[in-house]
């Protein structure tokens, strides 16, 4: 049989606190009685927190996440060590701290020999160990060890470990070895064996995807758009993530809690709140340095082939002299050239755009973009197509709503035909940008608006 510890449950008794008899005094009680009835076994001692407000219990979730984020922001490496062989088992940098792992698994165990044998001649039991920490310098990071039974987990730390990391340390190890135990046992019987297929397991347990970097969503349904509209925290949240997206092709919290704070005057742990939110409904979604340089490439390596090919990304510059001009001088041009000609069309696209003249616009981003892909400025080539993903959304709005009012004057002369063209050609447009935007509502209204006048026809 398999005991589950549950911890926090979170319990809604359904009761208002001025309607009932027994609050708060015989609060516990009662919701042991009620959590009893589902099988749960209380017979241990629990924690008991009563949070008789929505704001309370906001406020002491703002908080724990606060503290998961301090927490893992602090650490910088970790490490799981076999105890009997002293072979590391995951060896999993955070950042680039640049520890090295073989001169650092030395150290520990001459620490842990020396604390061990202070201990023995104190006539304290070997077994205390077991519950125990050890705590020291190393270089300019702060050491956090631990043992289990059969293995030792370490984390390098930039400040010394809150009395919550510590708490998640001794429940990750005992969680660790009790579901890995068969993996364990068989390292130790015969060593070489892999253990990387358990580091979804330490990201999950240590909360090491709030440090990695962010994108969003490609796709926001109409209901949480409106949700976040809803919400002026969120929206800021998502109106600054699309901001740093344009220079890069991903974010991190950290950033983003920063650009936020500047505009909304409201605290850290407020805006991290939200942010988590977003990321449990993924819209903002964790990804890796790795995934993220890999799409890069793709996109990189696809643009480059036609450009090989010489097959122009849009049809916008296809038939311009300056393009072929410009493809003969790139063959001869110095990297510090081509940026310099890169920043050129940006600047003239921006002017443009802010001239409304976004046409002109469009083709000066497409002509910065054609450089930065043939010259493999990866960088470049994600914060130009960000630019030309807003200008093209930007181009198709004017689109749509030339194509309706248009549409409007044709339905008030009565000219149905050229009406129910010209509302197709919006229809076309909120279809294709739907994702984008939440226009669901929009189409269903205008699908209709063009069968009433099909009828008279």
């Amino acid at each position: 049989m398999v005991y589950f510890q549950i911890s926090p449950i979170g319990f809604d008794c359904g009761l208002e606190k001025d309607k009932c008899d027994k609050y708060p005094d015989y609060c516990k009680e009662c919701v042991k009685v009620k959590l009893e009835k589902f099988g749960l076994n209380l017979t241990h001692n629990i924690k008991f927190t009563i949070i008789d407000s929505e704001e309370k219990r906001i406020q002491l979730f703002q908080e724990l996440i606060w503290q998961k984020f301090l927490d893992v922001l602090n650490i910088k490496h970790i490490l799981l060590v076999a105890k009997e062989s002293g072979l590391a088992l995951i060896d999993y940098p955070i950042s680039g701290a640049g520890v090295n792992t073989e001169l650092l698994t030395g150290f520990i165990q001459a620490n842990i020999t020396f604390s061990e044998s202070s201990t023995a001649s104190n006539g304290e039991g070997a077994q205390e160990n077991y519950y125990q920490f050890y705590e020291f310098q190393y270089e300019t990071f702060n050491i956090l060890l631990k043992n289990g039974q059969f293995i030792r987990i370490c984390l390098v730390l930039d400040h010394k470990a809150s009395e919550s990391l510590k708490s998640l340390v001794t429940e990750f190890l005992s969680n660790y070895e009790s579901i890995y135990l068969d993996k364990i046992g068989e390292h130790i019987r015969k060593g070489k064996m892999h253990f990387e297929d358990t580091l979804d397991y330490i990201i999950d347990t240590f909360n090491i995807q709030l440090v990695f970097p962010m994108v969003l969503t490609h796709t926001f349904l109409p209901n949480e758009l409106n949700l976040i509209k809803k919400n002026p925290i969120q929206k800021a949240i998502i109106d600054f993530a699309k901001e740093l997206l344009v220079s890069k092709t991903f974010f991190f919290i950290i950033n983003l809690i920063d650009e936020v704070q500047k505009i909304v005057h409201i605290d850290a742990n407020k805006i991290l709140y939200e942010i988590y939110n977003l990321i449990e409904k993924k819209i903002i979604i964790p990804t890796t340095i790795e995934t993220v340089e890999e799409s890069i490439s793709d996109f990189q390596e696809t643009r480059a082939v036609r450009i090989d090919r010489n097959e122009l990304i849009s049809s916008i510059i296809a038939n311009e002299d300056e393009i072929s001009i410009l493809k003969e001088k790139a063959k001869h041009m110095t990297e510090e050239e081509v940026r310099s000609s890169i920043n050129s069309y940006l600047r003239k696209a921006e002017t443009a755009e802010k001239g409304l003249a976004y046409k002109e616009a469009q083709k000066e981003y497409e002509m910065a973009l054609y450089l930065a892909s043939g010259f493999d400025f990866k960088d470049e080539v994600g914060r130009i197509s960000f630019m030309v993903l807003e200008l093209d959304n930007k181009i198709k709005a004017l689109e749509l709503e030339y194509a309706l009012k248009m549409g409007e004057k044709a339905e008030k002369k009565k000219d149905y035909i050229k009406a129910i063209n010209y509302y197709k050609q919006g229809l076309e447009i909120l279809r294709n940008v739907q994702d984008l935007n939440g226009y669901e509502s929009r189409i269903k209204k205008l699908e209709k608006k063009i069968s009433n006048l099909q009828k008279h026809l």
